[in-house]
């Protein structure tokens, strides 16, 4: 009997370590996960489904450009302060944001922002979410512009990314209105497209570190 309980002691033991070996094997560091984002943003770069292989180009050499990316040779800028990669496709007609608010007194202004996009999660090469199919929706989001800080907030108001994660617009969607202009002309719209580590991104790719690609429009709202 002593044996009997000795053997299944042992046994439990055993199973329980095997559990807890693989547990620590599943359980990624936030460094871990931050390496595995590095090396899926570098594949992505260098060979991708979508639009395929891309140019990375540096702040200078981009302002040296007129703040403009060569599509031809699917340029991107990288911004190192937050690790955006921003081509832009069409720079838009109309006018920036910081122009809207250099005519006003308090030198602020808050326009409304249409938005047609594509997001595509880069490690597990898939869209997730996309308003393209739905020409009755469009992701909508108020947008806050101030001179004096040159910072902007933005809060959705409504559409798929509301639906999907959070009012709060992330930074990436922010970033291109300071080199976009904006219209409400069809066919003249700004269009860019970003690559976003998860620093910049919704509140689930800041959860679980997941970079995306973006594909974004965008329209003066009334």
């Amino acid at each position: 009997m002593r044996k009997l309980l000795y053997s299944l002691l042992t046994v439990a033991v055993f199973c329980s370590s095997m559990c807890f070996s693989t547990s620590c094997k599943d359980e990624e560091t936030y460094a871990e996960m931050k390496d595995k984002e590095k090396k899926a943003i570098n594949r992505f770069l260098k060979e991708n489904d979508l639009i395929g292989p891309i140019k990375k180009i540096d702040e200078s050499t981009f302002y040296d450009q007129g703040s403009t990316t060569n599509v031809d040779e699917n340029e991107f800028v990288l911004f190192n302060e937050s690790g955006i990669y921003m081509q832009i496709v069409r720079k838009g007609e109309g006018k920036t944001m910081a122009e809207f608010a250099s005519e006003q007194p308090t030198k602020t202004t808050s326009k409304v922002i249409l938005c047609r996009f594509m997001e595509y999660d880069i490690e597990n090469s898939d869209t997730t979410l996309t308003n393209y199919y739905s020409s009755a929706i469009v992701d909508k989001f108020l947008c806050t512009y101030k001179e004096q800080s040159r910072a902007y907030t933005g809060s959705f108001t409504e559409g798929y990314m509301k639906q999907r994660y959070s009012s709060n617009v992330p930074t990436s969607w922010l970033k291109p209105l300071d080199y976009i202009k904006l219209t409400r002309y069809a066919g003249r719209q700004a269009q860019v497209r970003l690559i976003v580590p998860h620093s910049s991104g919704t509140t689930n790719a800041a959860n679980y570190v997941l970079p995306h690609y973006y594909e974004i429009t965008y329209e003066l709202g009334k």
